[in-house]
Order: structure tokens, then C-alpha cells, then sequence
């Protein structure tokens, strides 16, 4: 299935709107609406893709490795007219292309399909690396994690990886709802740091100090920003 129509272009203010026709199994809800400001932010002032350029080599990549919470995204990707509004209130049915985990072959937009705890993260320092052998020096690579993603090994090899490989183009937002079962001496940041990357952590609600987070320089490191929101009920 594709996704023909001609989406209409929302705001901030539709994103409840947008997210409450999405009337099934609304599955992890506390997971989607933690990321919602995070999203909107990327999508609204950083991110460098649109419906017109999804397929273009010089897009900027998003990948959404907390993929088990995509109630928001897919609102995010409404209010941006990469899906037409029509498609949410089918969210998780049967014939419906938008899962309770994204797919990333019939949903626009969709870099990876997610969900599985501790692949995103590796999957966008592999796609950082894939751009820098082809040449693509402009794109930039996104990927948001969860804070309890960082209990997966894989997450801190790609870490360990990325910071002395000089991946300038990678960004890791991390949503930190107080939901992992681990934790670091200093906090999450300093785990980036620890390995050479440029970390901040901010107030995930606030727009304008996530905006300043996403586009703090970094030259020659990667960069993550830390979003505090409200711990999981």
C-alpha cells in the first residue's frame, strides 16, 4: 500500500489532535508522547527532509530506534505531510501500513524499520559511515533512542565506535524518562563524552533549549543531546 494523497500541513497544535485518531491498541502511549516535543522540534527547525525529498541522497536521515512507541511519530510525520491524516485512526489494524512498530518499507519517511530495544543507534553510526564512503559529506544522521536502550550492549559499542571515528554528521537524541535500569556515575551525557563525543542535556518539553541543543557546534565529534521529560508512570 502507498500513500497517495495530498497530505494537509498542521502545526504544534494539532499534534494532540492528530495523535487522538489513533484509536487502537494504543500500546507503550507513555513512550510516544515522551518523544512528541522532541519530534516536532527536529521536524519543525533541523531536520533537512520533506515529503518532496524524502528519496534524495542529500536528505538528512532520521532513525526512530524507539520504535515501540511510534504513536507520535506518525503524528509528527501527519503534520508534516508525509502521511495523509486519513491513515491514523487505522493505526495498528490489520490493513493499516501504520504498525505498532514503524516499517520502514510503507511508511514515508521511515529510514529503518524499529521497535527491538538497541539496534538504532548502530544502525545510524553504519549509516553515518555508509554516507562518508560515498562522499555525502552534508547529510546529517539523527537517530532518538530511549534512555533504557542504553541496557543494551550494542548501543555502548556504537559509542565506544563513533566518537573516535570522528562521525561529525552523527546525532543520538536520547529521551530520558527515568525508565532504564542502569544508570552512569555524572549521568547520561557523560557517557558520550567519555568516549569523545559533544553531549548537553536539556528539558525535553522546552522548544527553544532543544532547538539550541540540536544545533550546539561540534566539529570533528559526534553529538548527543540528553532530553529530560517526566519519568514513566
Amino acid at each position: 500500500m502507498t500513500n497517495t494523497a495530498s497530505p494537509a500541513i498542521h502545526g504544534y497544535r494539532d499534534l494532540n489532535r492528530l495523535m487522538a485518531l489513533m484509536t487502537g491498541d494504543e500500546k507503550h502511549g507513555p513512550a510516544a508522547t515522551s518523544t512528541l516535543d522532541s519530534l516536532w522540534v527536529l521536524y519543525d527547525r533541523v531536520l533537512r527532509v520533506s515529503p518532496e525529498t524524502v528519496d534524495l541522497p542529500e536528505r538528512d536521515r532520521f532513525l526512530l530506534s524507539k520504535g515501540h512507541g511510534p504513536m507520535a511519530y506518525y503524528a509528527v510525520l501527519a503534520a508534516k505531510g508525509f502521511l495523509d491524516e486519513g491513515l491514523l485512526p487505522g493505526f495498528g489494524s490489520y490493513t493499516s501500513i501504520l504498525g505498532h512498530h514503524p516499517d520502514r518499507t510503507l511508511v514515508p519517511g521511515a529510514e529503518i524499520g524499529s521497535g527491538s530495544l538497541g539496534h538504532g543507534l548502530p544502525l545510524a553510526v553504519g549509516t553515518a559511515l555508509g554516507l562518508r564512503a560515498q562522499g555525502l559529506t552534508d547529510p546529517r544522521v539523527w537517530v532518538l533512542i530511549g534512555d533504557a536502550e542504553l541496557d543494551e550492549g550494542s548501543n555502548h559499542e556504537a559509542i565506544a565506535y563513533a566518537g573516535p571515528a570522528g562521525l561529525e554528521r552523527l546525532h543520538t537524541l536520547v529521551i530520558d524518562n527515568s525508565s532504564a535500569s542502569l544508570g552512569w556515575p555524572g549521568g547520561i551525557a557523560s557517557r558520550f563524552e567519555a568516549a569523545g563525543w559533544s553531549a548537553v542535556t536539556v528539558d525535553g518539553r522546552d522548544h527553544e533549549a532543544l532547538y539550541a541543543a540540536f544545533s550546539t557546534p561540534h566539529p570533528g565529534r559526534p553529538h548527543a543531546v540528553v532530553a529530560r521529560v517526566e519519568p514513566k508512570s
